[in-house]
């Protein structure tokens, strides 16, 4: 009985705020007292979410000897994807991976609705997989959770489906803020990854939310930096060509991180069965971090021993390398190729966890070896030694591969900075994220996080007439009040079918409804008052192919373009088997889409 008073207190209280809200404010005010809340809830989701990470990772491994392995590495990834999975499949029935393609999709396809349940179930299961070893970031659930309150904060609310996705955005925005401190990074995040339009009106509750979330981090952790940086060595022009250089090696990189975690989810993606899949995950998993226990979890630790004062070849305990610190560079060279596969064995073999987290780490160690590279080559040429800042290439590789794999320079920039506090590195920060999203850009023109919505055409952009286009369904702009008629009926029965029908076409179908052809008024006109030739003809002698066919799986710009090759005013639509589902007019087209410009533009 408490329990039950309990929670109906809770539900007076967020009837009364919410009454409050409503009260006599404008839908401006409304918003931003919203995206307040967002930031709130945002900033405690994200501490509810490190919190119970770190204490599930020191539960687990704080007894581990430094100078041996330790054979519970091959145990703990794989019993953390296994509850993961086993609490997806029966708690929340529901699939929660790939966070930020999930809110992509969402904003492109549904109107910016997520399912209420991800405010909770990503913390839950992402915390699970990284504090038992997943070797995952926590970035992409914490960032589908912020957007998650946002948008059920819109539904609450009965928002238009613009201020939603403003909404959802500003939980996204004040995910990244809260859990990385960085308030400009999250607008930037929110610019760049997630495709919305920065304006005046958007912009403020976007600021609001960051700082809100911003705000409640700093409560909660301090004000200090996430990461420990002092400078060594300040910018000079002389480090500009190895900059440029270093960013298209994180471009490559970033392409290799890409394209091996795309073959990898796709041999996942045909295995038969979920035992399969956990079993494949499991091994490869717990194998990799048993020999590179490097990659356990998030990977900030090494981070951390790489931008620190600490001895880098500290991240060899635990290895069968502890000790032999000259194999400091062949031990995370070995890392940089393989995380990519534990990344993806996570995520496959059932586990919950984003790629935010894996690309800092690699672009952290591939910054480390690309000085340490560099400054070798020029000691054993030039004779001069100490070129570069291993610690400073750490911090410019996180923002080369945060670049090339999200397609986000900007967020890299910004966040590294904030990150550590390294604003007197901006230049070849900026250089560094330029070269390498102008390298993997030639390649790969979609981030990791919108290359599989952009395969399906579900994928908005700033291009504001193809977000149009994106936004609006097809199905929902099919007509269905058109008269069909078969091939044997005579012309007779069609004149009747006529004289009841209130469009000019006629769709023919057979038996089981599926498509024939078509009939237009026009071509029986001349016959219609003709009652000796009603037996004569039959509508098979009138029926042609229509100019085009529309598919229920064809995207609106593929309509579009049909509509423009055939110059035809109304298009028939059949499913995969040929099923007559109704017409798709132009004119019915292009009054959604000016429906849509007029919300979708408006301030």
């Amino acid at each position: 009985m408490q329990k039950f008073s309990f929670l109906r207190r809770e539900a007076q209280i967020i009837r009364f705020v919410a009454d409050w809200i409503k009260g006599d404010h404008t839908n401006r005010q409304i918003v931003l007292m919203l995206s307040l809340v967002v930031g709130l809830c945002s900033g405690l989701a994200a501490f509810v979410l490190k919190y119970l990470i770190e204490e599930i990772k020191d539960l687990l491994t704080n007894q581990f000897s430094l100078s041996e392995t330790n054979g519970l590495y091959l145990i703990y990834p794989a019993v953390g994807i296994l509850l993961t999975s086993l609490f997806v499949r029966y708690v929340v029935k529901d699939d929660i991976s790939h966070g930020v393609t999930k809110i992509l999709y969402a904003i492109s396809r549904k109107r910016a609705r997520i399912k209420s349940h991800n405010r909770w179930s990503s913390i839950v299961a992402s915390s699970i997989t990284i504090g038992f070893g997943g070797s995952v970031g926590a970035e992409a659930p914490i960032v589908l959770t912020g957007s998650a309150f946002g948008s059920v904060l819109g539904k609450r609310f009965n928002l238009p489906a613009n201020t939603v996705m403003l909404l959802v955005g500003c939980g996204a925005a004040g995910a990244v803020a809260a859990i990385f401190k960085a308030p400009i990074a999250g607008v930037m995040f929110v610019l760049e990854v997630l495709m919305l339009d920065l304006n005046m009106a958007s912009l403020l509750p976007l600021l609001v939310t960051c700082l809100t979330s911003v705000c409640v981090s700093y409560i909660l952790y301090g004000t200090q930096s996430m990461f420990e940086f002092n400078l060594d060595k300040p910018f000079t022009i002389d480090i500009v060509p190895p900059c440029i250089l270093l960013g298209i090696i994180c471009g490559l990189v970033s392409l290799y991180f890409t394209r091996a975690m795309n073959w990898f989810e796709g041999i996942f993606g045909k295995m038969p069965s979920r035992w399969a899949k956990f079993v494949v995950g499991a091994v490869v998993l717990g194998t990799l971090i048993y020999f590179f226990p490097a990659m356990y979890g998030e990977g900030y630790d090494v981070i951390s021993q790489l931008l620190g004062n600490a001895n880098p070849s500290d991240i060899m305990h635990n290895t069968l390398f502890y000790g032999y610190h000259s194999s400091l560079l062949i031990y995370l060279g070995l890392v940089l190729i393989f995380k990519v596969f534990a990344t993806t064995a996570t995520n496959g073999g059932g586990g919950c966890g984003g790629v935010f987290a894996p690309t800092l780490f690699l672009g952290c160690i591939a910054g480390f070896i690309f000085a340490n590279l560099w400054d070798g080559s020029l000691s054993l040429y030039l004779g001069d030694n100490g070129f570069l800042s291993p610690k400073n290439c750490a911090l410019f590789g996180m923002a080369g591969l945060m670049s090339g794999v999200m397609h986000a320079p900007l967020t890299g920039i910004f966040l590294i900075a904030e990150l550590t506090g390294g604003y007197d590195l901006f230049v070849p920060l900026m250089i560094v994220s330029v070269a390498s999203y102008l390298t993997i850009n030639t390649f790969e023109p979609h981030s990791i996080y919108a290359m599989r919505l952009a395969r399906k055409g579900e994928l908005i952009t700033h291009d504001k007439d193809q977000a149009i286009l994106t936004i609006i369904n097809l199905k929902s702009q099919i007509e269905t009040d058109y008269k069909q008629v078969e091939p044997d009926m005579d012309l007779g029965q069609l004149v009747k079918v006529i004289t009841h029908a209130h469009r000019n076409i006629f769709p023919v179908t057979d038996h089981h409804g599926k498509f024939l052809g078509v009939v237009t008024l026009d071509s029986v006109r001349q016959y219609i008052f003709r009652p000796e030739l009603y037996h004569r003809y039959t509508v098979a002698t009138f029926m042609k192919d229509p100019p085009a066919l529309l598919n229920t799986n064809d995207t609106l710009k593929i309509a579009t373009q049909k509509f423009d090759e055939t110059h035809a005013w109304n298009l028939p639509v059949v499913d995969d088997t040929r099923q007559f589902l109704g017409f798709v007019s132009r004119s019915g087209l292009f009054n959604s889409y000016r429906e849509v410009l007029v919300n979708f533009s408006a301030e």
